[in-house]
């Protein structure tokens, strides 16, 4: 019996440690400081002429419209247009390919839920968002880790 115990445990061991050889590496990633991609993010808005306000958090923004007085909150559901350019220019999402219409804004990414409540319903609002505040150090579908985003949004309406 006492074999018999002996044996399993052995055969544990070693199908534990074969197995664990086959995990893939999963080497944590660092999110950058949102003041780490000003730079990248300065030029973009000089290169595209845009006129950039900066947030405290570190986000850069320039309201064309403001719109009217009801603005979004963490809770509001809304829809927009919209396109997301990565600092290439390459376009990686828009309002005609995505789901994000009817979302409720404290299920986005940090960027948006910051500068979006900046303008009312009717409002147009281009927003230049540091890698912290997007999809920071892991990147998301065609948006590489640590990649600075811009986003040209109109709100069309706050529920």
């Amino acid at each position: 019996m006492k074999k018999m115990v002996f044996v399993f445990v052995v055969a544990g061991i070693v199908v534990f440690f074969a197995c664990n050889k086959n995990l893939p590496d999963t080497t944590a990633c660092t999110n950058l400081s949102p003041y780490a991609d000003s730079t990248a993010l300065l030029k973009y808005a000089h290169d595209s002429s845009i006129q950039v306000t900066r947030d405290s958090s570190g986000l850069y923004y320039q309201i064309l419209d403001s719109g009217n007085s009801v603005r979004p909150v963490y809770s509001s559901n809304f829809v927009v247009n919209y396109v997301g350019r990565l600092m290439s220019g390459v376009v990686f999402d828009s309002a005609s390919n995505s789901n994000l219409n009817g979302a409720r804004l404290s299920g986005l990414i940090t960027g948006w839920q910051i500068g979006l409540t900046k303008i009312g319903v009717g409002g147009h609002i281009l927003m230049l968002i540091p890698s912290a505040y997007g999809y920071g150090c892991t990147g998301y579908g065609p948006v590489p880790g640590n990649a600075p985003l811009y986003f040209d949004v109109r709100l069309l309406q706050v529920n």
